[in-house]
């Protein structure tokens, strides 16, 4: 099954205040294995970017002048989400950016149903402990040392892994494909790793035949050994 692991950075908190999005990475996962294709965006808002905001990704409005506008890259960004489900941490936020962004550029939402929440997974498998991104990695012993800031691939790599933990763990992708080429694009990344076959010089066999002298010495062992099982 294809799924799509996302993450957002915005100017804000709330896209109904005039809040925008500015980045979006996404992962893909084909059984729970990540695919090696990922998709990732940054966006010019189109207004100031609030210091709190800039703190937490380090997005500046310098930084996203140049960037296109979202209606811009809005038909690559759906085309790569296709029709598959869409995994995110708190994903009403990331959801309600997202289809904010889309309504703005009179095109169709993307519908809820779609919405796979890792915080209300987390929730039902650990209640009462710490939901975060970040506790989560540390909670499963994934590698987050290099998460400075923010970052939409970055988290969504991050995610993608405490998702793959929350919903069974590594060895899920170790299950039969529900087709060749699912099978094939889960183990892509595995093929460099197969060794080839020896091409090294060829020894003949080494002969294991007893010699006469073996034979005889074994024989005059044989024969010493009194009432053996085999004449019984």
């Amino acid at each position: 099954m294809r799924e799509i692991v996302f993450d957002t950075e915005t100017t804000g908190l709330d896209p109904k205040t005039g809040d925008r999005l500015v980045e979006i990475g996404c992962i893909e996962l084909f059984n729970r294995v990540p695919t090696g294709s990922t998709y990732h965006a940054y966006f010019n808002p189109q207004r100031d970017m609030p210091a709190a905001a800039e703190a937490v990704h380090g997005l500046s409005s310098a930084f996203l002048a140049d960037k296109p506008l979202f209606p811009e890259k809005a038909a690559e960004l759906l085309e790569f989400l296709g029709d598959s489900p869409l995994v995110a941490h708190n994903a009403g936020f990331d959801f309600g950016f997202l289809n904010t962004e889309l309504e703005l550029a009179s095109m169709e939402a993307v519908c809820t149903s779609r919405m796979v929440d890792t915080v209300a997974i987390a929730r039902k498998k650990h209640p009462g402990a710490k939901l975060s991104l970040d506790a989560l990695c540390t909670r499963y012993g994934i590698d987050r040392s290099h998460r400075v800031k923010h970052g939409a691939l970055l988290d969504a790599e991050l995610l993608a892994q405490v998702y793959v933990e929350l919903t069974g763990g590594r060895q899920i992708g170790l299950g039969l494909a529900e087709d060749d080429t699912a099978t094939e694009r889960a183990n892509e990344g595995a093929k460099d790793k197969i060794l080839s076959r020896a091409t090294g010089e060829r020894r003949e066999p080494r002969p294991h035949a007893a010699s006469e002298e073996e034979l005889q010495r074994h024989a005059t062992f044989i024969g010493k050994i009194e009432n053996p099982l085999w004449n019984n």
